[in-house]
């Protein structure tokens, strides 16, 4: 579904590379995790992979389909992919703008021109699914962080996406709130939804994901491992510095 080779991408601001020579295939139905320190081109990565970037050298395909920024300034294309692929940022506060919580999660869907029935039946099942109707009639600024998540989740699958793409999902949540996500996300993919996200929670990586691809300070992918092998690897971890000589993995 998700082919990346040998991609290399800078900033337009920056000399140095966010992604070096990244190459990448993901199948339909997989769940995969991207591991890395800070700034080692994990979030540049999942910005590619929804087209808000393109590479500098290197080819993106999806579904067999080169992603260039040509083709993605024709709304239809793009309409396409973006239909295809939901993204969900970091910071919710990034994709939230609507009055309400109805509005927001039905502005996708009325994007896509679909008519008002079907934007309703849409924005009722994401709000069944997730438990928030408490929040329909709220406005998304005085939200906690936990229910903006959920708010941006639902705003993702309103649109019915092939594949979820998530920038550190558990960032900010309680645990509470992380398990809940987590229990969320392994259903989401239980069902077929292709999931791909990056986290730090090392303690949540093989339940969210049986793979994981592994980057380095140098931008670059250092391994990509069934997930159980790669948390059993203690040195590589070390190596990346992504944990320190304290950590002992799992129990």
């Amino acid at each position: 579904m998700i082919e990346i080779e040998n991609v290399s991408y800078k900033y337009p601001d920056s000399e140095s590379y966010a992604l070096r020579d990244i190459s990448l295939r993901i199948e339909k139905g997989e769940a995969v995790t991207l591991l890395g320190p800070n700034g080692c081109g994990k979030s540049t990565l999942l910005k590619l992979i929804n087209a808000l970037i393109f590479p500098g050298s290197g080819t993106y395909r999806f579904g067999g389909e080169e992603i260039t920024h040509k083709k993605m300034q024709n709304p239809v294309f793009a309409g396409k992919l973006h239909q295809m692929v939901g993204f969900v940022f970091q910071q919710s506060d990034s994709q939230l703008f609507c009055p309400d919580v109805y509005d927001e999660i039905a502005f996708g869907p009325r994007q896509m021109g679909l008519p008002e029935e079907e934007v309703g039946r849409r924005v009722n099942d994401c709000i069944e699914l997730l438990s928030i109707g408490s929040l329909i009639h709220r406005s998304p600024y005085h939200l906690s962080g936990g229910e903006k998540r959920k708010v941006a989740i639902a705003c993702v699958l309103s649109m019915n996406p092939e594949v979820l793409v998530l920038d550190e999902p558990m960032n900010g949540l309680d645990p509470r709130m992380c398990r809940w996500l987590t229990g969320f996300l392994k259903s989401l993919n239980q069902a077929g939804r292709t999931v791909v996200l990056t986290t730090h929670n090392l303690d949540l990586v093989e339940e969210l994901s049986d793979r994981s691809v592994l980057f380095d300070e140098n931008h670059a992918i250092a391994a990509d491992l069934p997930t159980g092998s790669l948390q059993g690897d203690i040195e590589l971890l070390k190596r990346v510095n992504l944990v320190d000589e304290c950590w002992r993995g799992r129990n």
